[in-house]
């Protein structure tokens, strides 16, 4: 089996060599590369094409959102490599915009669960084949932050609107349903606006709602 080829970027040069040493320890895991800033790790990612990127959120230059750019980066340049964002922050937004264009492929870890290497190794394996994970104190905050109990609402839904929201987990748009589960893309509409409601997002932007009706459902345990 081949290894996996992953670059990390972290500002912080102690937490850099611990995950580093993490990484390195699995069998079939291999470190390519390791940046602090965000032009280091569009450099490493463009001269080891790395198989999946653990990132900090906030590294300079900015100190803002450096590895939400470079999953987007990569989302357009790199497609089929994977993304593990490691945070201190449970704050929802975060992980809307990771997963504003899709969540395959992308994890979202707190930094504080690192400690515990089977989940940096589930996430990497899991990215690495296209799958996904955040994690749940994220979607509890999600929830908290809502009046509506969007993670019970989930018990709510129809068969088919479970169908159709497992396939906007994979970052599909109406028409891309539409065509995987075979029906009219005003059908599948009508049951987007049926999933919104129940789960209390109907108050929200578009791109949003349909993020946080995937954090819901990944939240779940659901979304690969």
């Amino acid at each position: 089996m081949s290894s996996i080829r992953v670059a990390l970027a972290e500002d912080n040069v102690l937490l850099r060599e611990g995950v580093a040493r993490l990484v390195s320890a699995q069998p079939d895991f291999e470190i390519v590369g390791t940046a602090s800033d965000l032009p280091e790790l569009l450099a490493v990612i463009e001269s080891s094409e790395p198989d999946v990127v653990i990132t900090d959120i906030r590294m300079p230059p900015t100190g803002r959102d450096e590895g939400i750019q470079a999953a987007a980066w990569l989302r357009e340049h790199r497609p089929r490599v994977g993304v593990v964002v490691l945070s201190q922050y449970t704050a929802p937004a975060y992980a809307v915009a990771l997963l504003e264009h899709g969540s395959s492929g992308r994890a979202y870890l707190l930094k504080e669960r690192v400690a515990s290497v089977d989940d940096l190794v589930r996430a990497i394996r899991a990215v690495a084949s296209g799958g996904s994970v955040i994690d749940p104190l994220v979607v509890d905050e999600l929830v908290k932050s809502r009046s509506h109990p969007g993670a019970s609402s989930l018990d709510t839904l129809t068969a088919r609107e479970t169908q159709i929201l497992a396939e906007m987990a994979q970052g599909k748009n109406n028409a891309a349903i539409a065509a995987a589960v075979m029906v009219s893309e005003r059908a599948v509409e009508k049951h987007t606006n049926s999933i919104f409601a129940k789960l209390g997002l109907s108050e929200e932007k578009d791109v949003n709602r349909r993020v946080m009706a995937v954090l819901l459902f990944m939240g779940r345990g659901q979304g690969g």
